[in-house]
């Protein structure tokens, strides 16, 4: 099978493949990376933030050609893909508006007689390593502020996404980033281990599981090159109370279902206090009830999307029945289609044990997997009884209390009557074995940017 190909999950064929990169074509790579950044960073940050500017609306004129190519390559519904491209648009145009004054100039007070200035300068060019599961987000959240910022980016995306990545490209500079600016790249592992250490690309952002943030991790640390990582995460949805769970319990489905489960920081544990367990369980098995497998590109009420990849569906699929056969039931759903398809149907699962190797492990897919609690107490030892740390959700009718169990949730991203807060001007990312940086919101053009003390003595 072709490394680099569009292969529709539903069906297993392979639409389209493309040719991986050579050596002598990663060369030409960093070189043409290295000659851009030369000329971007000279560019005002006004003019780079309205090339940036006009690459929104390219992805807003082109909003129905891109969803469509990512419904097919991964397997999203149409409405979702459309709903990827939108975010992606607003992280951009974020970026294109508020970039400039993120990354202004300011003076600090000094005892030493002169004047202490703060600047934000481009680094060089940048490594990006992104995953399948929000082919565009992904890159804009990424590609965006440091564009603006005056970096240039060589993306290495999923096998799967080559389409979306070359589209990607094609409108950067459409809008007028120079040749080299952001390049996609069809690299293989060592090649990727070739360009972080090569001396011209300054930094690298990578996206995945916990294992490839390790391996990134390591080989940027031992070249001396900042990293972000952005990893897996398990994250807690603490219901307290509620005056109608069966609604709390929509939401929580709603929210762990959507990109067919397979979500960073999807609600993953469901922690439900038992007074309100039994009627929140039955409205989940209610929804996972009667779902058929369906085409993404023309989604039927009542259907589910496939994952990713059919290997995608088979690992979820595998994880479920370890589970059950630790001692965890299956309520509903988890049924893996025949074929070559990538159908994995929504899954309620619960009494999952604590002493379990399943209990420590991320389902990338659609289970939701629930647990009955006694104590706001409990409740917050068992949510932060993970080695993972992204993000994490409290629900109460009573703020104060759901407000008390949040604070000390040990997260990057700590939520209050919502499951995730997800907007271009909010900060993404997490702590522990979840990596470190964050991405969006004023914090995220920051962290590839050389905060230069400029100092002038009197």
């Amino acid at each position: 099978m072709a490394k680099y190909r569009v292969q529709n999950p539903a069906t297993g064929e392979i639409v389209e493949t493309f040719e991986s990169a050579s050596d002598a074509r990663v060369e030409q790579h960093l070189a043409a990376a290295d000659a851009a950044y030369r000329e971007w960073r000279e560019r005002s940050v006004q003019d780079r933030a309205a090339v940036v500017k006009r690459v929104a609306e390219i992805f807003a004129e082109r909003r129905d050609e891109l969803a469509r190519i990512i419904a097919l390559e991964m397997g999203k519904s149409i409405a979702e893909s459309l709903d990827e491209v939108d975010f992606a648009t607003d992280i951009i145009e974020y970026y294109a508006v508020h970039g400039p004054a993120l990354i202004t100039d300011y003076e600090i007070p000094s005892t030493i007689p002169g004047k202490a200035i703060v600047e934000h300068l481009p680094i060089g060019a940048l490594l990006g390593v992104m995953p399948w599961n929000f082919p565009y987000y992904q890159v804009a959240r990424f590609a965006a502020p440091n564009l603006v910022l005056g970096n240039t980016i060589l993306l290495k995306h999923a096998d799967i996404c080559a389409r979306s990545n070359l589209v990607i490209q094609e409108i950067f500079e459409q809008a007028g980033v120079p040749v080299g600016g952001y390049q996609a790249v069809f690299t293989s592992h060592e090649q990727i281990a070739t360009i972080i250490a090569d001396p011209r690309v300054q930094g690298v952002s990578l996206t995945g599981s916990e294992r490839a943030g390790a391996i990134i991790g390591a080989q940027a640390g031992q070249h001396l090159k900042k990293c972000v990582l952005e990893l897996g995460g398990i994250d807690p949805m603490v219901v307290l109370d509620a005056d109608d769970p069966a609604e709390v319990a929509r939401t929580a489905w709603e929210f762990r279902t959507y990109n067919g489960g397979q979500v960073c920081n999807s609600n993953k544990r469901l922690i439900v206090m038992a007074d309100i367990y039994d009627e929140f369980v039955a409205e989940l098995v209610r929804l996972a009830d009667g779902l058929r497998p369906g085409d993404q590109l023309g989604l039927g009420e009542g259907e589910f999307v496939p994952l990713s990849t059919r290997a995608a569906a088979e690992t979820v699929n595998a994880q479920v029945q370890k589970a059950v056969s630790e001692g965890a039931r299956l309520l509903a759903g988890g049924v893996l289609s025949e074929g070559p398809g990538a159908h994995y149907s929504p899954a309620v699962l619960v009494d999952v044990p604590r002493d379990s190797e399943s209990y420590r492990e991320e389902i990338f897919g659609p289970v939701a997997t629930v647990y009955k609690v006694h104590s706001d107490e409990e409740a917050l030892e068992l949510a932060n009884d993970c080695s993972l740390g992204l993000g994490g959700s409290v629900f109460s009718a009573d703020e104060a209390r759901a407000a008390r169990v949040a604070s000390r949730l040990e997260v990057g991203m700590a939520h209050v009557n919502i499951i995730a807060a997800e907007a271009a001007e909010i900060p993404f990312g997490g702590v522990k074995r979840s990596g470190f940086g964050r991405e969006m919101g004023p914090i995220g053009i920051g962290e590839f940017a050389n905060k230069r003390l400029y100092f002038v003595a009197k």
